[in-house]
């Protein structure tokens, strides 16, 4: 079987952010944490979101000026399969900032859990906010977010 997450981490491309992680929970569970708005707000940011192709919707954070984040992301539902796949568009919401990223959740079975993929895409290397931007997200993505999910999906 093949999966989207066929490549691994290429520590030359600087455009992307890869993660592999594996929860001890079905994909069931693990697609509600990802798409039911009171989750995502247990586990990454409060949102309004919508699972519907073209849903545009905001979170909001903490600002970050080293990365030129402005504490709100405006993002919109790219694609979707049901219980498989989400594709988000995220934009800092500053007019200053030029992040546009791409960010892909892919599930698998695998065993009794599930093989949970996260490509973030679209960094600029050519700016050191970006890659700053790039160095912090991929490790939070890495370790606090998915902890954070972790939890949220093994309390349902």
């Amino acid at each position: 079987m093949t999966s989207a997450f066929d490549s691994p981490e290429d520590p030359d491309d600087l455009t992307t952010v890869r993660v592999d992680q594996f929860l001890a929970h079905p994909p069931a569970k693990v697609w509600r944490a990802l798409t039911e708005p009171e989750l995502i707000a247990q586990w990454l940011m409060p949102a309004d979101f919508r699972l519907e192709v073209g849903h545009r919707y905001t979170m909001t954070s903490f600002p970050r000026p080293n990365t030129n984040f402005s504490g709100t992301v405006e993002a919109e539902v790219l694609a979707f399969e049901p219980g498989r796949m989400l594709s988000l568009r995220w934009a800092d919401a500053s007019a200053a900032d030029a992040a546009d990223w791409t960010i892909t959740w892919t599930l698998e079975p695998e065993g009794r859990g599930t093989r949970l993929f996260l490509v973030h895409e679209g960094f600029d290397p050519d700016d050191p906010a970006q890659m700053m931007a790039r160095k912090i997200m991929g490790s939070g993505w890495r370790t606090h977010i998915m902890d954070a999910l972790q939890n949220v999906v093994g309390h349902l």
